[in-house]
């Protein structure tokens, strides 16, 4: 028998839908949009919903009408179980036949049957016995055992959350780096694994959920800033109830076409999540360049502290006024600003190691960010200067804007996964080629990501760089052929008239090959994902010294002069 089921998925945190644990159903509706506008009126009358105007057959009024069913079916079936309020939240997909309907759930068993029975209900389209069966699946419900409560974890030191398309992993490095500074042990989890006082303790992926866990689980742990990616976020919500402080560094184009989430717009709403469970006394901070993530201070409980490169940014203007603070950069120091004090300088941003001497915009920012946290958790100002001031990308923060000097020119390893990041490598590359230097470029992709980022990366490389090959990440093609990347990277690179693109099967051999044409001067930058530990052993063994602060600097100031 066909079910209307595509998907059930437990959330044990808060999610997209609510700021608490719930049940999310993907259904698959084709019955009822396909179904003739009669058959489809009859099917909602029997429910109970009265009138109703169904629309024509697959269209937009359709789906609508399919949404005020679907969302009556649950609070029906609720009231026959027992349920007296339920809160439920049914959103339409791209695909008109398709709809996600959730409801928050306290126990597990419970809530599962409930799902279960809303898609029992859905399938009985067309039958006569709809009340009866209503009835019946509401009995089987109130009867079914309550099963466990959520798993979210209700923190008893600090946390600070951080999301955002690009930057996450930088800013909580940076706010774990201040904390350790400030004499406190910090866990911490990202992309790369779970942290704790510095120390790797367990590698892997553990943006999610888990992550928080495991952050928290630490002997002696004082603080704990966790890395909260998209993905975690859809599959199984967030793992704490609350946090002290969130940070949402930007939000551009990634993962699109992914879990439901096709527009920047949805996921804006998927990374706003962090903000709505900031605790009402903690603060949320936002970037006040990036419009849709200053928008996400207006739903969140707690105070705003805003942060933005321009002083004289209209955000910082409006957060001022609301009583909230700002971090900005104030002639040529990382200022915070507060209505009821004066400006107080931290420290120059040339003093950053991260930013480049403010070359990089993207680090200026992530900076400015992991300032605003730390000061808004309660950290000294000595604490945050010093963490700022010691903050070094190839020790403190490995894969992101790693650069090394081998023999005449320079190396730089980043991460750069999508098309902003990319924009930022570019700006990084310019900003310490040599007078008539070039940019040699590797670029990549993991194999999920959509055919209009992989042709735009092209398009961007192809025309930022005077060279650009291709270096694949066997082990995250997740089941794409090779050659399909291949294929769209060229149609990028030729839409703006180049053509010669040469494509290796690891982003190493990739930048072996590069290495092997650069020259006095030159800049050579590799997208990487996979093989940074492979790069970083196969330049040591070619001579290469990894950039301190002191030879970012000169580089830079060489370049600019």
């Amino acid at each position: 028998m066909s079910t209307s089921l595509v998907e059930l998925r437990v959330l044990d945190g808060a999610n997209l839908y609510f700021s608490r644990a719930a049940i999310k159903l993907t259904l698959d509706l084709t019955t009822l949009i396909d179904a003739p506008a009669p058959a489809a009126k009859a099917y909602a009358q029997a429910l109970g919903l009265g009138a109703t105007r169904p629309g024509r057959i697959g269209s937009g009024f359709r789906q609508r009408f399919a949404v005020r069913v679907v969302g009556h079916i649950v609070r029906r079936i609720a009231r026959e179980a027992g349920i007296g309020r339920i809160g439920v939240r049914v959103r339409s997909e791209t695909d008109v036949h398709r709809l996600v309907v959730a409801f928050p759930w306290a126990h597990e068993g419970r809530a599962r049957a409930l799902g279960q029975a809303i898609v029992e209900v859905v399938d009985a389209f067309g039958t006569e016995e709809l009340p009866e069966l209503v009835a019946s699946v509401g009995d089987r419900v109130r009867n079914e055992p309550a099963g466990d409560a959520p798993p979210t974890l209700r923190p008893k030191i600090p946390v600070v959350a951080v999301t955002g398309t690009n930057g996450k992993t930088t800013t909580s490095r940076m706010i774990a780096h201040i904390g350790r500074a400030a004499g406190l042990h910090v866990g911490w989890s990202s992309t790369d694994g779970v942290y704790f006082d510095g120390e790797l303790v367990k590698y892997g992926d553990f943006s999610g959920p888990s992550g928080a866990g495991q952050v928290l689980s630490q002997p002696g742990v004082q603080l704990a800033v966790t890395e909260t990616a998209r993905g975690g976020i859809l599959r199984r919500g967030v793992g704490v109830a609350y946090n002290d402080v969130s940070v949402v560094t930007n939000v551009t184009a990634d993962h699109l076409g992914l879990g439901g989430i096709d527009t920047v717009d949805q996921l804006a709403e998927v990374k706003a999540v962090i903000t709505k469970i900031t605790r009402p006394r903690g603060w949320c901070v936002v970037n006040g360049d990036d419009p849709r993530t200053f928008a996400m201070r207006l739903d969140s409980p707690a105070k705003c502290w805003v942060f933005s490169r321009d002083p004289d940014s209209p955000s910082i203007r409006s957060v001022l006024d609301e009583g909230g603070r700002a971090t900005t950069v104030l002639d040529g120091f990382i200022t915070v600003l507060d209505q009821s004090s004066d400006a107080e300088p931290l420290l120059k941003v040339v003093d950053v190691p991260m930013t480049l001497s403010g070359l990089s915009h993207y680090n200026v920012e992530n900076a400015l960010a992991a300032a605003s946290a730390a000061l808004g958790l309660g950290l000294p100002r000595a604490a945050v200067i010093e963490g700022l001031s010691t903050f070094s990308p190839a020790e403190n923060n490995p894969g992101r804007m790693n650069m090394y000097s081998v023999r005449d020119f320079t190396v730089v390893i980043d991460l750069a996964h999508n098309e902003a990041g990319l924009e930022a490598l570019l700006e990084i590359m310019n900003g310490v080629r040599q007078p008539g230097g070039r940019l040699l470029l590797a670029l990549g992709s993991p194999g999920d990501r959509a055919d209009d980022m992989v042709s735009a990366m092209g398009a961007i490389g192809a025309r930022g760089a005077d060279r650009v090959v291709i270096g694949h990440k066997g082990d995250y093609l997740r089941g794409r052929p090779p050659e399909e990347l291949d294929a769209v990277f060229r149609e990028g690179a030729g839409s703006v008239g180049v053509d010669d693109v040469p494509s290796f099967p690891t982003e190493l051999e990739a930048a072996q090959a590069l290495v092997r044409e650069a020259k006095a001067g030159d800049v050579v930058a590799v997208m990487s994902l996979q093989d940074r530990a492979s790069l970083d052993a196969w330049l040591r063994s070619e001579g290469a010294t990894v950039d301190n602060p002191e030879t970012l600097k000169a580089k830079v100031e060489r370049a600019q002069h």
